[in-house]
């Protein structure tokens, strides 16, 4: 096959960039040529995700902006705009983990659903917008095994990837015809910061199989991003071999 996308100069614009899942991302699109921006809620974060990823043939900007906010989206697709002139990918990949919704104040758990969700709906409805004027585009939302195994304590972090999944099946159909492709990647655990347990037990639950690498992920993204024209990646699930379920 010889047809399969060139991400080399593709205008990526990547949320929640500068941990986890999202830092692994820019690393690797960074790495195959493309043209990043991203963002994140802190400037030392943000500056070390940079540097980081500037190593590879491609470029890599960022701003510090909150995706539960409608001025901090608004300020990231004005930069989007302004430095890259436009946008060809989306991955959204910003998201906070959560407690149980009893076991949380009311203004915290509102703010996982208005990062998690809204803000996922947010960057869609803009990116949607440049890419149809443009011709065509790709979004890829990082979703969650979350929303099927419904393991004890993850009920907000849960409904907030559930309906994302919804969110992008039904998207799927409304924009298909724009050329514009919709892609979801559904994680099962992985080491990241959003993991409460120590980097001495990631490690450990990586050497047992029950957790994955945040590169891992990042590579399942790229793959996703760089087939061909005619395939879309619909829902793709990756997960440790000993995935925990509870």
């Amino acid at each position: 096959m010889t047809d399969r996308i060139d991400l080399t100069g593709k205008r990526i614009l990547v949320t929640g960039g500068t941990t986890g899942i999202g830092l692994a991302t820019v690393a690797q699109l960074v790495q195959h040529g493309a043209c990043v921006l991203t963002f994140g809620r802190h400037q030392d974060s943000l500056d070390q995700a940079l540097e980081q990823a500037r190593s590879g043939p491609g470029s890599v900007d960022g701003i510090v902006a909150d995706a539960a906010t409608k001025g901090g989206i608004d300020a990231v697709f004005a930069h989007m705009d302004e430095t890259l002139g436009g946008i060809d990918m989306l991955v959204t990949s910003a998201a906070l983990g959560a407690e149980p919704i009893h076991e949380m104040e009311e203004d915290a758990w509102r703010y996982v659903v208005e990062t998690n969700l809204i803000g996922t709906l947010a960057s869609a409805r803009r990116a949607i917008l440049r890419m149809d004027a443009q011709g065509g585009g790709h979004l890829l939302f990082v979703g969650s095994i979350s929303n099927e195994i419904k393991a004890v304590g993850e009920s907000v972090y849960a409904a907030t990837k559930a309906g994302i999944q919804a969110f992008a099946e039904t998207l799927r159909k409304e924009v298909a015809e724009k050329n514009i492709k919709v892609s979801v990647i559904q994680p099962g655990s992985v080491s990241t910061p959003m993991q409460e347990c120590s980097d001495d037990q990631k490690e450990q639950a990586i050497a047992d199989h029950e957790m994955l690498y945040a590169d891992e992920i990042a590579e399942t993204i790229v793959f996703a991003l760089t087939r061909s024209e005619r395939a879309d990646i619909v829902n793709l699930r990756i997960e440790p071999r000993v995935q925990k379920t509870s």
